[in-house]
């Protein structure tokens, strides 16, 4: 029999994470809107995005020590509380500083409460469901994207920045109320048979984790070009003079909750190639439609591409993650991991956003394809390498 996937606290957890990234996501394609119109140049607005990762990925270099002082409820709970603070003083901040000082405090706050939403998801999931179990946790991400960005350039346009600001502070008191009700798995930890790497006085392998560098690399590269979709489709709808560009988000949503049914059980049962690298093809396409889009019916199209590729990368990499280091270890692993991921968001912001400003975001977009195909290089070689040091062939 196969182990159960579903329990209560993987649902409450589940759910709270859902709401901290809805919060999230009705703010990425609208702050670049709140910008522009204080005057801030897409240079600057890539800065103000960006920052906002950077923040997250400092924070996480604290969690595993903030895990042995506090735990790991209440640290999530600190994190969740956090956003909550930065999301309440979006409804005062009038200038770009004062934007720039809550976007800090906003990623510091998300960064420690992503990473132990990841690592108590992976400590609820039956290892061998994991690949499945993580695709599925993902999928409160993919509803958020949908339906926070949707809803955000609708509040927007319809009431306002104060009242989206308000609502997304609503959403994130929901998110650390749920959070309250949720039990941390006990983790059981093998018995050390040596000195602990940080009791020697390698004090980097208690920030980041050795065994998740490939996975965490790849994260990297396929977070540079979702940073230019996150903070720049918005603008890029308008320059081209598209209309409901908050569908793109549903239909990106829409995808990767479907395609997760598939590369989740895939990936469990053939293997991860089977998933990450058709997955990385898929986000190619869609970045080629990008930069030939003119029409909302090509927008969207692009969008059913890049929700299936996207749908299927991040859970797989991070399942990979998982794979690959003891339980004790999964909090660092899972840091890494998201550290990683939040660079290349925020590098993409800041690095392809001053690509927009001097040509245009269609050719930002067809630019940013080119790091899913240095993403396949460095994959298809690591699995060469791999394979030789085993005595087996890879075919591709």
């Amino acid at each position: 029999m196969r182990e159960a996937l579903w329990s209560k606290n993987f649902i409450l957890l589940m759910g709270s994470n859902l709401l901290l990234f809805m919060a999230l996501e009705m703010l990425l394609p609208t702050l670049p809107v709140f910008a522009a119109e204080q005057g801030g140049s897409q240079t600057q607005i890539g800065l103000i995005m960006g920052l906002f990762t950077f923040t997250a990925v400092i924070s996480r270099l604290g969690t595993g020590f903030g895990i042995k002082r506090l735990g790991q409820k209440k640290l999530l709970l600190l994190g969740v509380a956090i956003s909550l603070v930065a999301l309440t003083g979006y409804y005062l901040a009038a200038t770009l500083a004062v934007l720039l000082v809550l976007r800090v405090v906003h990623g510091v706050g998300f960064g420690i409460a992503t990473t132990l939403f990841g690592t108590a998801a992976s400590d609820l999931v039956p290892a061998s469901r994991r690949g499945e179990g993580m695709g599925f946790f993902a999928t409160g991400n993919s509803i958020s994207f949908a339906l926070g960005p949707f809803f955000g350039i609708w509040i927007m346009t319809e009431y306002g920045f104060k009242a989206l600001f308000f609502i997304g502070a609503i959403v994130m008191l929901l998110s650390l109320i749920s959070t309250c009700f949720v039990r941390f798995p006990y983790v059981e930890k093998k018995p050390q048979t040596a000195a602990p790497v940080v009791e020697t006085g390698n004090w980097i392998d208690s920030v980041v984790e050795r065994k998740a560098f490939m996975p965490s690399l790849l994260g990297l590269l396929i977070g540079i070009p979702f940073g230019t979709v996150l903070s720049f489709i918005a603008l890029f709808g308008k320059e081209q003079g598209l209309g409901s560009v908050g569908i793109f988000f549903l239909v990106v949503a829409i995808s990767e909750f479907l395609i997760r049914f598939i590369s989740g059980p895939l990936f469990d049962r053939k293997g991860r190639m089977w998933v990450l690298l058709p997955a990385a093809i898929l986000c190619i396409i869609a970045s080629v439609m990008l930069y030939f889009t003119h029409s909302t019916a090509m927008l969207l199209l692009s969008g059913l591409f890049y929700g299936f590729g996207f749908g299927a990368l991040f859970p797989a990499l991070q399942a990979w993650v998982i794979d690959l280091v003891e339980p004790e270890r999964r909090g660092v692993a899972t840091a890494t991991y998201y550290n990683a991921f939040d660079i290349g968001i925020g590098s993409g912001s800041i690095l392809l956003g001053a690509v927009a400003a001097v040509t245009n975001y269609s050719t930002m977009y067809l630019l940013s394809g080119g790091f899913f195909v240095l993403y396949i290089v460095l994959y298809v070689g690591f699995e060469r390498r791999l394979r030789r040091k085993r005595g087996n062939r890879l075919r591709i």
